[in-house]
């Protein structure tokens, strides 16, 4: 049951960094050159990329923790 719930939100933060991906993409025109106004967009785009690190790390330990536990 616990490797549903892990196995369920390792999937939402799957899907949250292709919508990261997708905005961050979204953000460089064609040239190259960054669109106006875009530089807060990166930032935010990139704390997300830094919390959803931080989320799956927590959820490997957690899961570890179980697996442990279960032993």
């Amino acid at each position: 049951m616990h490797e549903d719930r892990i196995g369920g939100a390792l999937g939402r933060i799957e899907t949250a960094m292709k919508r990261i991906a997708a905005a961050r993409e979204a953000t460089v025109s064609p040239g190259g050159q960054q669109a106006a106004g875009s530089a807060r967009v990166v930032e935010l785009v990139n704390a997300h990329e830094k919390l959803r690190e931080q989320v799956a790390e927590s959820l490997r330990e957690i899961d570890d923790l179980i697996g442990k536990l279960e032993e």
